[in-house]
């Protein structure tokens, strides 16, 4: 009987200790990339600008955007220096967050240093660069710009 209850107690240990020991198979659903590579590349790069319209003022702002902005954004896209841009509208859950998004997106993050070149193409398509200056001090009297987002698309491989 005490051969048998060591031989047991025995073998549960050996068993035991091989669990312990042993690593659990792994699910890798990603066995076509080295461990040492990326498993993405870096896309294209959106600046996202947080505006806060004030209360009354929505269509106004639209008016601007269709009249000024859009038509910015078309010129800047044929010259190349951007690849897309796009506005959102947003219910805010409180006072002071955003309730309009503006996207550009970028190529890249080289694109972001295109600065002088959108100008120039601003300049061509609303005035120049004091009358664009005044032009926001005046819509600045019913929108405020929160502050700016950059987001980069990751591409999964």
């Amino acid at each position: 009987m005490k051969t048998t209850l060591a031989f047991l107690a025995l073998l549960l240990l050996a068993t035991s200790t091989a669990a312990q020991t042993t690593p659990p198979p792994t699910k890798n659903p990603i066995s076509t990339v080295r461990k040492d590579e990326r498993a993405y590349a870096e896309g294209p790069v959106t600046l996202v600008a947080n505006v806060e319209v004030e209360y009354g003022h929505f269509e106004e702002y639209i008016d601007w955007l269709n009249s000024t902005w859009k038509p910015t954004m078309e010129a800047t896209k044929k010259a190349g220096l951007i690849i897309d841009y796009k506005v959102f509208r947003l219910t805010p859950k409180s006072p002071g967050e955003p309730n309009v998004l503006l996207w550009i997106t970028y190529k890249n993050m080289a694109g972001l240093d295109k600065g002088a070149e959108e100008e120039e193409v601003a300049k061509k398509v609303i005035c120049s660069t004091d009358c664009q200056n005044q032009a926001r001090v005046n819509r600045n009297a019913y929108r405020t710009v929160l502050g700016y987002e950059l987001l980069r698309e990751l591409v999964l491989k």
